[in-house]
């Protein structure tokens, strides 16, 4: 049994039964069925109900945003903003995956030979609570537009989202079994993943559960693609305009709450700007409203679940008794459901929680540095490699830096890092592997077959 509950009021919103193992049977045995009818359809007629799919999502974003409101406490207007983004994705590959496709001819001293791109069949996408929507999407177009069927397990908080996603496929057109959600707990994953139908799988979550999706997949030889979790650096050097730098590092933190793999969560300040940012930072980061997310007036909503709370609380208080200190924050409000308020945590050094670990919420860790020499010692100090950003008016010098020297999947020059349809996205170290999005997403779960006639 699943349980939606509204993190903002602690009300239960519905009860949804788990499938049975019959049921998991049944569904994953329909969906290979599907698959071997679904790949072969043309790419013209993939594309249309991509389309179709597009516009359900747009002329539904205002009750889809509500839902993950209810769910797990997103504010209106990103979640509207999430919806937005996940038609732009079905829209991109939908136009775009023919041409990523398509086959390319190598020459050879073969009368023929080439490199053809084929459908691996069906695959398991494991996907967590807090973009419920667009970690689905990012992953289905471009898998589905390959010519994949796939199998949902959603995370178990959000049982709406993932009930309401397999509706929207199904009336923008899908055959009934292109894409079906399992409404089951993590115990049972590993027996998906070892079902023979089941042929890849992609995880976006902690590093914990990449490494236990990673081992099993392995043990059955199947492919996988892991988003996991990060620790993104921010560095602000020097010569930062330090004004936009901390207004645009306020927003990459509180986003969805602080709730992001890829928020920005470190920040590495240059020890002649350390004052000055700081004052700028925090007065940004005490512009949030955090309040109820359908209130239009709120700006940041509560953490998805109380323990989820309570865990980065428990972060927090261990960092400031090994001597970090609290800017501001740091406290649970004294009020109903899971909310935290934005907290700044300075005098953070290595063996604290907030230098050492994921902090997936409102809170910032500032790092104060000597040098921008220290500066990228520091940025790469860390078992994640997801994100990272250069904040510099130098943009020689800061494009040199993200591109060479900083130790993650995406590099920002004077933004907060972010993920968009035309550019690949994934981790290194221990935030995973794999790319999802641009062409080199959809070219994960096919086969790369090569061809050549004599």
């Amino acid at each position: 049994m699943m349980k939606s509950v509204n993190p903002a009021t602690g009300e239960l919103i519905k009860v949804y039964d788990n499938h049975t193992e019959k049921g998991i049977q049944k569904i994953i045995n329909s969906v290979d069925k599907c698959w071997h009818q679904w790949k072969k359809s043309s790419f013209f007629q993939r594309s249309q109900l991509m389309q179709n799919l597009s516009s359900l999502l747009r002329s539904n974003k205002e009750q889809l945003a509500r839902l993950m409101a209810h769910e797990m406490g997103k504010v209106l207007f990103e979640g509207v903003a999430e919806i937005e983004k996940c038609a732009w994705v079905c829209d991109y590959y939908a136009v775009n995956a023919e041409n990523f496709l398509e086959n390319e001819v190598i020459e050879s001293d073969f009368s023929q030979s080439y490199v053809s791109y084929q459908p691996l069949g069906t695959i398991l996408a494991v996907m967590p609570w807090n973009f419920p929507f667009w970690q689905v999407f990012r992953f289905a177009a471009p898998t589905m537009m390959a010519g994949n069927t796939i199998v949902l397990k959603h995370a178990s908080n959000v049982p709406g989202c993932a009930s309401a996603i397999e509706d929207l496929f199904r009336e923008a057109g899908f055959p009934e079994n292109v894409f079906r959600s399992l409404l089951i707990g993590s115990e049972q994953v590993v027996d998906v993943i070892e079902h023979p139908a089941i042929k890849g799988v992609s995880l976006t979550g902690s590093t914990a559960a990449g490494r236990s999706v990673a081992s099993v997949a392995a043990g059955v030889l199947k492919k996988c693609v892991l988003e996991l979790g990060g620790s993104d650096p921010y560095l602000i050097l020097p010569d930062a305009d330090l004004k936009a730098a901390a207004r645009i590092c306020a927003a990459g933190r509180l986003l969805n709450a602080g709730q992001s793999c890829i928020g920005a969560k470190r920040f590495i300040v240059t020890d002649p700007v350390y004052y000055e940012f700081l004052e700028y930072f925090t007065y940004e980061m005490n512009k949030a409203v955090f309040g109820d997310p359908c209130d239009g007036e709120t700006t940041m909503g509560p953490l998805a679940r109380i323990d989820i709370r309570d865990e980065l609380h428990l972060q927090v208080l261990m960092s400031v008794k090994n001597g970090a200190e609290v800017v501001i924050g740091g406290e649970i409000p004294e009020r109903k459901g899971a909310y935290y308020p934005p907290t700044i945590l300075e005098n953070v050094k290595p063996g604290m929680p907030a230098y050492d670990e994921e902090l997936f919420g409102p809170v910032a860790s500032v790092i104060r540095v000597k040098d921008e020499k220290e500066a990228i010692h520091v940025a790469n100090d860390t078992p994640f490699g997801l994100g990272a950003a250069v904040f510099s008016m130098n943009m020689g010098k800061a494009q040199q830096i993200a591109e060479t020297q900083l130790q993650a999947g995406s590099c920002f020059v004077n933004d907060f890092v972010k993920s968009d349809p035309r550019l690949p996205f994934g981790g290194i170290k221990g935030s995973g592997y794999g790319r999802e999005l641009s062409s080199q997403g959809i070219r994960e779960f096919v086969n790369v077959k090569t061809v050549v006639v004599k």
